[in-house]
């Protein structure tokens, strides 16, 4: 692999790596061959990347901005709330991203997480904001990016183009053995051109559709200690009467066997008073 990576270095620096005079190609040239496939991928890389990572930054000029909102408020309708919601969403080209209720000790709650196109990040907020008197939460962030949305785009044209050199090399080697050494490196470029650009794809959803998640509730009527034992107490006499009634239910469902036992007591007195006569005779 020696072999490959002198020649890599050199097709680098014949196509627009740095030039320098002829003793100092010839340093260059002589300890290239002292190089590991790793750390000369590496050089190669950063030389590119370098180069890309100038020319992205001057091409982007908008930031790339996360936006994330939390929202937590009382409602005294619910459905009325929910409805708005979903209307909402659908004027400004959002989607339900989640949908559950449920219900506490005290309360009924509702949880929605809305993805809504950034440019109405602001517009849908203000929009569930109306009605609403105060919130118990409202977190509003916003995440900057752009650094890491413009080092990844110049890696991984940087990936790209060293599986462009690689290619050209492979149709270049001269045996089995450096084709096979050409195609490992290129396989694990592969992947990490694949995992840089699952990455790409996922900030870029994430700038381009922020997500809102809201949390509206209503307060139930049985709050309070006093109505609490209120209720304590009526489900206690509801409960005694019920265990009552299954009680005397429970007794009629053993009548044969009580019938069995007043026949035994009556054979055995009858027995006990004939027993006794005959004692006396």
């Amino acid at each position: 692999m020696k072999f490959i990576s002198a020649l890599l270095f050199l097709f680098f620096l014949a196509c627009g790596g740095p030039t320098g005079d002829s003793g100092n190609f010839d340093i260059a040239e002589s300890k290239s061959a002292d190089y590991e496939e790793s750390e000369f991928d590496d050089v190669v890389e950063q030389s590119l990347v370098r180069s890309e990572v100038i020319s992205e930054r001057v091409e982007i000029q908008e930031q790339k901005i996360i936006k994330t909102a939390n929202l937590v408020f009382e409602t005294q309708n619910p459905e009325e709330t929910h409805k708005k919601i979903l209307q909402l969403a659908q004027q400004h080209k959002g989607i339900v991203q989640n949908d559950n209720s449920g219900k506490g000790y005290n309360r009924i709650f509702r949880n929605v997480i809305i993805r809504v196109p950034t440019e109405s990040f602001q517009k849908f907020i203000d929009g569930v904001s109306e009605g609403v008197d105060y919130f118990d939460q409202r977190d509003i962030s916003r995440q900057d990016v752009t650094e890491e949305f413009v080092d990844l785009e110049a890696r991984l044209k940087a990936k790209r183009e060293l599986e462009k050199r690689y290619l050209e090399l492979l149709s270049q080697a001269k045996n089995v053995k450096e084709m096979l050494e050409i195609e490992r490196e290129l396989s694990t470029i592969r992947e990490e051109i694949e995992a840089r650009q699952g990455r790409l794809k996922y900030l870029e959803s994430r700038v381009s559709m922020s997500t809102i998640s809201i949390e509206f509730y209503k307060l139930t009527s049985e709050t309070g200690i006093t109505q609490s034992y209120g209720q304590k107490m009526k489900n206690a006499l509801k409960g005694g009467w019920d265990g009552i009634s299954v009680f005397f239910l429970g007794l009629l469902y053993l009548w044969p066997l009580f019938l069995l036992i007043g026949i035994g007591i009556l054979i055995l007195r009858r027995y006990l008073k004939r027993r006794k006569r005959n004692h006396n005779k």
